[in-house]
This record gives C-alpha cells, structure tokens and sequence, in this order.
C-alpha cells in the first residue's frame, strides 16, 4: 500500500475526512449557514492576493521550524524548543537589525539578521544538545523547558528600556523594540497587494538543502545510522556526540531563522508573543511530516492556508479563530492514532 512519510495514505485520507466533519460541525455550532461558514474560509486562503500571501508567509516560518524539526528527527532526537529558539532568534535578530545604519543596502543588512537569528536559535540549542549528548539527558524536557525562558527572555528586553525597549516617550509607548531600519527588513516578493516577502524563499532554500542533505549526503546517513541505533553507530567509529549535537542546534538555528522573520516583516518590532505559536505548530507539522521533508513543504502550506482562512472565518462568520486550532489537533490525534496501532500491529 502506498505510504506517506511512513503513515499509509489511507489514514491521511481518513485524518482529512475527520479533521473536515469536525470543521462544519463547529461551524454549525455557532449558528452560521454552511454555505456561508465554508464560503469564508475559502475566501480567507485563496479569495485575495493577500490572504494568499499571508498564507504563505505562515507557511514559510512553519516550514524552517518543521525541517529543522526533521533534522534533529532522523538524529533519534525529538526538539520540542520551537518555541523558545524563535524567541532567542528574534532577540539576536533585533539586535543585529537595530546595529545597522538605514544607508546599509537591504543585500547586506537582510542576510545579516538572518545568519543572527541562526545563530541565536542554535545557542539556544545547545544546551540540551550537550545535555542530551553526553549526559543523556532527555532533550524533550529540556528544550521544552527552554520554551518558558525564552518566551520571557523577550518579556525582559522589551520592557527594559537598558536592553531592547523603544525609548518612552510618553505613558502610551509600548513595550516593544524600536522599529528595525529598512536595511534590515525583508524585501517583498511578487504583488504589493499579497504581501508576500522573502522568507518563502528563505524558506524554500532551506527545504531543498535539507532535502538535498539528507538524502544524498553522508551527513544525511551518519544522521539517520545514529537516529535507528546509537550503540551500532558506536561501533561504526560514527561521531554519535557531534552529530547529535549538531542536529539539535541546525534545529534550533533554523528556528530562529523563523523568529528572524517575524521580526524583520511587519510591523518590524521585537515585541511580546511575536513567536504566536509557531514554535509548536511546526512542532505539528515535523511530527506529522515524519522524516520527509517533502512532506514538510506539503503539511506547513495546507496548515498555512488553514490559519488564514480560519483568521477570515472569524472576521466574517463570526466562528471563533480556536476552530482552525481544532481542526489541527483533530488531524494530529487521528495521524497519531493511526501510526500506533500501525506500529502496534506489525511488533
């Protein structure tokens, strides 16, 4: 039978049917006409050059954590961090963005926020991955646990005004960073009117040199022999230490790629709960991606078009926003489900 990412297709096919019935039952739930609950959501992903864009923006940051995800994956490594990495990426963001002069053309200033939020996403990491390496600590409680500093690491800087706060000029200001310069903000792609930016492409390079590395690369078999069997890896003379280590960190340093983003779009400021969820929801698609990153691509543009139309669905049915989050977890349950009983029957 024909498998995705490990999960036959049957029970995608199945998840979608569920995920769907539950979707119009809470549409009718609320009292709104099918016709019209179904007709807002379409219109949300695809009626408009900018929910379009909006859409895949979304996708975009899902897709840099989820590869990263599958990365630390094929390692044997489960990185639950997402949330916290984009949160320390977006604060090495910042302060890079906000170093640059407004003269500095956006060719040098864009790769520079960027290259920093990888690098303060992947020190994020390291800790767990040194943790996990050579004390065998569990990176899952770790990098969960990083989660809650990072989220308030950013509380502190932007409400500080000797760390990243925009200066007070009255008692309206808010607590945020100031607005990075133009130099550091990512350019858009295609229409105005979609609003698209780069990061799709940032976003894209980083699915094919992944897909690239993984399959065709002894770097993307030395992961996957320490993934199955660490022991066996250790007989093979495999650096098992620096290749779990750096499956963790490229994770958390693409994650905070994502955060880079987020900060470097509209309305370009580091502030609180710019992370909105991102870090777990591309937790979401790596788990129901697998080990494929094709499947990474596919799972973080469905769930892309799914927030912004739920964001539609909202403003014009009146269907509460938490709806789409519903769906999701419905779709994750019944994939889950169906992996363990797999799993199950074939031990």
């Amino acid at each position: 039978m024909r498998r995705l990412s490990g999960t036959p297709a049957f029970a995608w096919v199945v998840a979608v049917g569920v995920a769907g019935a539950v979707g119009l039952a809470l549409v009718a739930g609320t009292g709104t006409p099918l016709s019209v609950g179904t007709s807002a959501l379409g219109d949300g992903m695809f009626g408009t050059p900018y929910a379009i864009g909006n859409a895949l923006n979304g996708a975009a940051v899902l897709a840099l954590v989820a590869v990263g995800f599958t990365i630390a994956f094929r390692a044997g490594l489960v990185n639950v961090g997402g949330e916290g990495q984009i949160a320390a990426g977006g604060i090495a963001a910042t302060l890079a963005g906000l170093s640059l002069p407004d003269a500095w053309p956006a060719v040098v200033g864009v790769p520079l926020v960027l290259v920093s939020g990888f690098v303060g996403g992947a020190l994020w990491a390291l800790g767990p991955a040194l943790l996990r390496a050579l004390r065998d600590t569990s990176e899952v409680i770790t990098t969960l646990l990083m989660n809650f500093v990072g989220t308030g690491l950013v509380a502190l800087c932007v409400h500080e005004e000797a760390l990243l706060r925009q200066p007070v000029t009255s008692a309206a200001t808010l607590p945020q960073s100031s607005p990075l310069p133009s130099s550091a903000r990512l350019p858009l792609i295609g229409p105005v009117a979609a609003q698209a930016t780069a990061a799709i492409l940032v976003a894209g390079a980083a699915v094919l040199v992944a897909l690239v590395v993984l399959r065709w690369t002894a770097t993307g078999t030395r992961l996957t022999a320490v993934g199955r069997s660490v022991p066996t890896a250790r007989r093979l003379g495999l650096p098992v230490t620096r290749t779990q280590v750096t499956a963790l960190c490229t994770a958390g340093g693409l994650a905070g790629v994502a955060g880079a983003t987020l900060v470097a779009t509209v309305p370009f400021v580091l502030k609180e709960g710019f992370t909105a969820g991102f870090g777990f929801a591309g937790l979401v698609v790596g788990l129901l991606a697998g080990r494929s990153i094709v499947a990474v691509a596919g799972i973080a543009l469905a769930f892309g078009f799914l927030a912004s139309g739920g964001i539609n669905l909202q403003i014009t049915a009146g269907v509460p926003a938490s709806s789409v989050q519903i769906i999701q977890s419905v779709l994750v349950i019944v994939v889950a489900g169906a992996v363990i009983l797999r799993e199950r029957g074939t031990a």
